[in-house]
């Protein structure tokens, strides 16, 4: 009972704290009479615990205090807590029988009030429970109403009940008791409406214009309108597409726009003999044209290119406008309109187009000109959802629809919502005469079509350009600063430029890196050579670091000598393929450098001695010698020897110097001679030898009369050498 209790209690705190802030009405319970004929309890004791009375004689004294249970509606009324929409306990108000007056009662006027009160913070239901006990205590201190030994008597009911302002009478008898009372649902201040729900408070501010009807609707005040009667009521006459006004009575032209009603066009500046439908137009009047309407023109008159009686206008140089005929369109009016296109015969009604006209052949059950009018007539009840129905003179009916329908028969429902008025997400609300969009954050307008402007508050600094986005902006900073608002400076050692272990400064918007011994470059990748001046003296005591703790960087050191002596290699491996090549595209130098010479394997040493060997041309030469392989490591195999042991592929010393040459070529000239003998004096034992036969050459050559077979020398292009051959 206690948990029930206290419960009770904590639901009335959250309804009273509810409605201090938003009350909408009031319950009001009246105790106007209570009558205890014989002062007896529910258990027919006497109140000051004496047994029952007899022969109708008054012997107890009842100290009579009420408790009061109101909550939500049940088809069997408990008594029992929680009292969901309030409860309240009285002080003792009399003795047996007694009246309660209005306004303040019992012993505290302050703690109890008549009527009793029970706000409300939401939409009244219309129906509710109501309980009320009334209690006997020996004491006034004491009204508790857990012990049922106190009960006198218990009303528990249900009503339904409308908000007004009258009081309902009721009377409840027990048999012993009868209790008088009234009660009444009124809406609160501002409140109005069936359930109170409704809100209306009268202003005239910025925020709105008007009074408060009987249903809680807003009734503008003379010169605005509107739902929230916010707009002003411009002059009548006013165009309301070209002018505006910001009071009523006014009327303040557009740009573009002139005139008292702000319905007259402004003509583009010079504009002579023309007119204008739009502003800083300049239509030319009939018969003049031009850029300023200056030029006298008739092009109707001459070329009559308007069809079917329409009217022309000169607009301009070469140019007409056709005013056409009804019936008639087209730039020249040639074309002709169909009536039926627009379907104007209603209910299955046929059309048929005729010249300007048509006409509606109308099923069963109507006529007029569009098959409008029905057969029915009001006293059929045709109108639905409250329609007002209206006979018409020439028959049929009509209905007047109320707000939020349509249709001939006002069966339709209006739906605001239905064409989808709301854009960019936004969520349409119908309000049954009118809609509003509620708009997604980072939009606004009456349709949700207004981006809202992020970059209006120039958020980007320091020279950042903004760019708007859906509820948001992004900036696009310049060099030097980044951020959300390019509010934060860059620094240039962020991404650790400078290498090998260099400190990095940064020095009026740029970096500077200092670099460790050894090294140097922009950001200190290069290794630098070490050029000692004079003697160097190695000190093996001494640090190579900073901080004087770090050995030697051994490693750094020999990883760039390896470095150096690649390259070297790399380079005198080209020079060496370079003089190959050249020195196969070239001939010999002076001392065999005559291709007849050559070709007939003879040198200079050898052209001087022998005079009675005669030259061949190269055309008569058959190479013998194509096929035979030379062997540098043997010499007597096929009878050369190396000129140079050794080739010297220095990549200082490219060229020899000319004196070098001479020498080499007179000591050809020496073993020249030297060659000539021995091979004389072998040649008879090579004729007879297989082997020689292979390594010796075919070709035949001119000699002199004196000698069979004579010896001759080729010098070898690629390595320069003397070679002996014999001439059979």
């Amino acid at each position: 009972m206690g948990g029930r209790f206290l419960l009770t209690l904590v639901l009335l705190s959250m309804l009273l704290c509810r409605c201090q802030v938003a009350c909408s009405g009031v319950f009001e319970l009246k105790l106007q009479e209570f009558v205890n004929k014989k002062g007896l309890l529910s258990n027919r004791n006497c109140c000051r615990g004496g047994g029952p009375g007899g022969a109708g004689l008054q012997q107890c004294d009842c100290k009579t205090f009420f408790r009061v249970c109101l909550k939500h509606y049940q088809a069997s009324v408990s008594p029992e807590p929680p009292c969901t929409y309030g409860s309240a306990i009285t002080p003792v108000l009399g003795a047996n029988s007694f009246s309660v007056p209005d306004g303040a009662g019992g012993a505290d006027p302050a703690a109890f009030s008549n009527p009793i009160r029970f706000p409300f913070g939401f939409t009244w239901p219309g129906t509710f429970s109501l309980i009320i006990e009334a209690l006997h205590t020996d004491s006034p201190d004491d009204l508790t109403t857990e012990n049922p030994e106190r009960l006198i008597s218990r009303l528990a009911t249900q009503r339904h009940l409308a908000v007004g302002e009258e009081w309902s009478q009721d009377l409840h008898s027990s048999g012993r008791t009868d209790l008088k009372y009234s009660y009444r649902f009124v809406c609160d201040e501002h409140y109005y409406g069936e359930g109170c729900s409704v809100f209306c408070r009268p202003r005239d501010d910025a925020f709105g214009h008007f009074t408060c009807g009987e249903r809680g609707e807003k009734v503008c005040n003379p010169g605005w309108k509107g739902q929230y009667c916010t707009e002003p009521i411009c002059l009548p006459g006013c165009d309301e597409q070209h002018g505006f006004c910001d009071k009523p009575g006014e009327c303040k032209c557009r740009v573009g726009w002139q005139g008292r009603y702000c319905d007259e066009c402004i003509r583009y500046p010079g504009c002579l003999h023309g007119t204008c439908q739009q502003p800083w137009q300049c239509n030319c009047q009939e018969g003049w044209g031009g850029l300023f309407c200056n030029q006298d023109l008739n092009y109707c008159t001459h070329h009559k290119p308007c069809k079917n009686g329409a009217t022309c206008t000169n607009t301009g140089q070469g140019s007409y406008t056709c005013s056409c005929r009804p019936g008639y369109t087209g730039s020249s009016c040639e074309i002709e309109i169909n009536e039926c296109d627009a379907n104007p015969c209603k209910n299955g009604g046929s059309c048929t187009d005729l010249e300007n006209s048509y006409s509606c052949t109308c099923p069963p059950g109507f006529y007029g000109k569009n098959c409008e009018l029905s057969a029915m007539t009001c006293a059929d009840g045709p109108c639905f959802n409250g329609g007002r129905c209206t006979d018409n003179p020439d028959g049929g009916y009509s209905c007047r629809c109320p707000l939020g329908y349509s249709g001939f028969n006002c069966e339709k429902k209006i739906d605001y919502c239905s064409s989808n008025p709301c854009v960019n997400g936004a969520q349409c609300v119908d309000l049954g005469t009118s809609y509003i969009c509620q708009c997604q954050v980072g939009f606004a307008g009456r349709h949700c079509d207004d981006n809202v402007d992020d970059c209006a508050s120039i958020p980007c600094v320091n020279g950042g350009t903004c760019q708007d986005g859906i509820n948001d902006y992004s900036c696009t900073c310049p060099p030097g600063y980044n951020g959300k608002n390019c509010s934060t400076p860059v620094s240039r050692c962020e991404h650790n430029p400078c290498h090998n272990g260099a400190t990095c400064h940064e020095r009026n918007n740029r970096y500077v890196c200092e670099c460790a011994r050894g090294y140097g470059g922009l950001n200190c990748q290069f290794l630098l050579p070490e050029q000692p001046q004079g003697p160097v003296i190695v000190d093996f005591t001494e640090k190579y670091t900073e901080g004087q703790n770090a050995q030697f960087p051994w490693i750094a050191v020999c990883a760039g000598i390896i470095l150096v002596l690649m390259l070297l290699l790399g380079c005198a491996a080209v020079v060496v393929c370079i003089r190959l090549k050249m020195q196969k595209r070239h001939h010999q130098p002076d001392a065999c450098r005559s291709e007849t010479e050559t070709m007939n394997n003879l040198a200079n040493c050898q052209r001087e001695k022998d005079i009675s060997i005669s030259v061949i041309g190269a055309t008569q030469i058959k190479n013998t010698n194509k096929k035979v392989d030379f062997h540098s490591d043997n010499s007597d195999k096929n009878g050369y020897k190396v000129r140079y042991p050794s080739v010297d592929y220095n990549l200082v010393h490219e060229l020899k110097n000319e004196d070098s040459v001479k020498e080499e070529h007179s000591k050809c000239e020496a073993k020249c001679e030297t060659y000539d003998s021995e091979a004389e004096e072998k040649s008879a034992v090579q004729l007879k030898s297989d082997t020689s036969e292979r390594k010796r050459p075919d070709s035949v050559y001119s000699t002199s009369k004196d000698t069979k077979y004579q010896s001759v020398y080729v010098i070898s292009e690629e390595k320069d050498e003397c070679i002996i051959a014999t001439e059979v």
